[in-house]
């Protein structure tokens, strides 16, 4: 089985991959077989690439990577109810301990034990095939491509954070990053009623396709003009309802609550290295609420409902479509971090 394989830091073939052929004949009760169709490029995908690591997830033997991912039905468990062969799905590549405290409790997302594809040492999916269990797989709305349902899985991010921020009809919301993640939070915000969102970034470029999503995004240049200052200028000095960090900067982490409203929200999405440091004196004179962010969880089935009503589009935010026979030169381009480029996705052979 052909698959697009991290060997070491900055090292990708595409080859056969023995063991992923004998665990993939494998097919339980409750499982799907999937053809994989179309696979975005994650941020995580690349840092993997580039540093062989992200925190204490380390690669140390190679690696198969992709985990945005769409496809087809090709082959179902004897007790799968929900799906059938021929249904095109997405599916959620976190799989928890259904016994664990934390899946019992509704959270498993934060399953200590959760198996979350192309995040060592498993495996990914940027590959032909691959096994997966049903309730983590969801089936299609006739109206939603491949490519938009491989958009599910960072979209979902966005709605977990807008959720975890308890948005209301008419906040005003600060999105701190112009990348994938950040833009999802940013129709995610506006889906969920922000009435304006200011998106802030260093990129031009990145600003300029944020604009182009909605008359509601402001985009504000940094570090040319004062986020705060604005903000504060078009609320009656007031300041956004909801922050959210998406950049992964210890330096725009640090500056969190200087939009903010009293009584607002700070929402944590970007993964930082190393330990960071906040104003916890501006925190407290807002008496504001942090929420941290931490991938998503219940939030596919909502995503494919608003990609097929159309209350988010994220057809926008696909930028690059490469073959899979071009996947190691995609990653090339995508490690190089083109401001036009937002989301880069493979198509798989059918």
């Amino acid at each position: 089985m052909k698959s697009l394989v991290l060997e070491q830091k900055h090292e990708l073939s595409l080859r056969d991959f023995p063991q992923i052929d004998r665990e993939e004949e494998v097919l339980g009760p409750r499982d799907v077989r999937i053809k994989l169709h179309t696979v975005g490029i994650c941020g995580s995908d690349v840092h993997y690439y580039t540093h062989g690591r992200i925190g204490p997830f380390v690669v140390k033997a190679p690696m198969i990577l992709g985990h945005e991912a769409s496809g087809t039905v090709i082959e179902v468990g004897d007790e799968v109810r929900t799906l059938a062969v021929g249904d095109r799905v997405c599916a959620e590549p976190g799989i928890p301990d259904p016994n664990s405290r934390a899946t019992r409790l509704g959270i498993y997302n934060v399953d200590p034990a959760v198996r979350f594809w192309a995040t060592p040492p498993v495996h990914g999916i940027l590959r032909p095939t691959c096994v997966h269990p049903e309730a983590f797989t969801f089936k299609l709305p006739d109206n939603v491509s491949f490519a938009e349902a491989a958009m599910v899985e960072p979209l979902a991010v966005g709605v977990h954070a807008a959720t975890k921020a308890r948005v209301k009809p008419g906040d005003v919301g600060v999105v701190m990053g112009a990348g994938p993640i950040g833009l999802v939070t940013a129709l995610s915000a506006l889906a969920a009623g922000c009435a304006r969102v200011y998106v802030t970034d260093l990129s031009e470029t990145k600003l300029a396709i944020a604009a182009a999503l909605s008359p509601a995004i402001v985009p504000v240049l940094a570090p040319g003009e004062d986020l705060a200052a604005r903000v504060l200028a078009d609320t009656e000095g007031w300041g956004a309802d909801v922050v959210w960090e998406a950049t992964g900067s210890p330096k725009a982490a640090a500056r969190v609550f200087e939009p903010l409203a009293p009584g607002g929200c700070v929402t944590l999405i970007g993964g930082q290295p190393d330990p960071i440091s906040y104003d916890a004196g501006a925190a407290m004179v807002r008496e504001a609420r942090v929420e941290n962010i931490f991938r998503y969880a219940h939030v596919f089935p909502r995503c494919l409902a608003m990609l097929s009503s159309g209350a988010i589009d994220v057809k926008p935010l696909i930028t690059s479509t490469y073959g899979f026979d071009d996947s190691v030169a995609a990653f090339q381009r995508a490690a190089e971090a083109p401001p036009e480029e937002v989301k880069m996705q493979i198509e798989l052979p059918q």
